[in-house]
């Protein structure tokens, strides 16, 4: 079955990596993340454009832009510039990333939040264009919760504490930020918005139900996020799974560059662990039994093929149309 990993970062240029693509008929969308307002990230765009145009059967592509530069009141005209720019060369989306409403701030000092009045009209242009937007925001709820050992983002918090929120009261709430994201669905209805990582909703399938029943333009891919969706109730994820089956898209969050300029020990590595995400990933979604999934043994959902098949393939092709 033909599959479509609607989420990662991979400059795929080996055979060994072209090799893996082909063992589970990948088509791979890699996501730009733009993190600084000058434009440094755009070498992953280069990257990821090149091998949409090279490899149209096997490679798509999602932009981003610069943050704010609040001296230049010429910001939003040459961020539209860069995105009329990039969807002719093909990106069939646009990411807004978590730095809006956790790091990047107004010369006042108050954080941008999703929703702030400065990013209305790129929104208004990414609708207009008919492209979607993945917005990122926020972090797993863990985030803003005590580290817990043994939880799903321990390891990533205990080695990451800039962005441990627990405790920090100048940063605003994981409901606050949801709250943003949420109203930016509201605010454009003739806009397409994938919450990426479960739309930072992990903990509960609940919680991704009542946006999907709010906002009939909203959709969620799991990159990065199936232990989260593992470890809750079989049965239930099955049920959200099989009621909300046109509104997931499969993705992996795997991140590597370029896989072509790592040493030849990294690449091994790297592809090794891909391979490993890869089968956990078709193993939960697919089979009835048991499925081990990083430390943990759960059961797997075993989805019907034809839902199987929207998962995997055509909803990232109806959310992300030209993908």
């Amino acid at each position: 079955m033909k599959r479509i990993d609607a989420h990662l970062h991979i400059a795929a240029g080996t055979p060994e990596a072209q090799a893996l693509m082909e063992r589970y008929d990948l088509k791979y969308m890699n996501i730009c993340v733009a993190e600084d307002a000058h434009g440094a990230w755009r070498t992953q765009a280069e990257d990821y454009m090149a091998l949409a145009q090279a490899e149209p059967d096997r490679f798509g592509w999602c932009t981003s832009f610069d943050l704010p530069r609040f001296d230049d009141p010429h910001y939003i005209e040459k961020v539209l510039q860069g995105l009329e720019h990039d969807f002719a060369d093909g990106a069939v989306a646009c990411k807004i990333w978590k730095n809006f409403g956790m790091e990047v701030r107004h010369p006042n000092g108050a954080h941008v939040l999703p929703d702030d009045p400065l990013l209305q009209p790129i929104y208004a242009y990414v609708a207009a264009r008919n492209k979607t937007l993945l917005m990122h925001i926020a972090e797993p709820l863990e985030c803003w919760l005590p580290l817990k050992e043994g939880s799903p983002h321990y390891s990533y918090y205990s080695k990451h504490p800039e962005w441990h929120m627990y405790g920090r009261t100048d940063m605003p709430s994981h409901a606050e930020l949801i709250a943003a994201r949420d109203a930016v669905a509201a605010q454009h209805p003739t806009l397409r918005v994938v919450g990426a990582h479960f739309g930072s909703l992990e903990y509960d399938v609940d919680e991704v139900a009542k946006r999907f029943d709010r906002y009939p333009n909203f959709a969620v891919d799991i990159s990065a996020r199936l232990t989260d969706f593992a470890l809750q109730e079989t049965a239930k994820v099955r049920q959200f799974c099989i009621r909300y089956q046109d509104r997931i898209l499969w993705g992996t969050d795997l991140v590597a560059g370029a896989v072509s300029r790592m040493p030849p020990e990294r690449q091994i590595s790297f592809l090794n662990y891909a391979a490993e995400t890869y089968r956990e990933y078709t193993e939960f979604f697919e089979s009835e039994g048991d499925v081990k999934i990083g430390p943990h043994i759960v059961q797997g959902l075993g989805l019907p093929e034809a839902i199987l098949e929207k998962i995997y393939r055509t909803n990232a092709q109806h959310w992300y149309p030209g993908l």
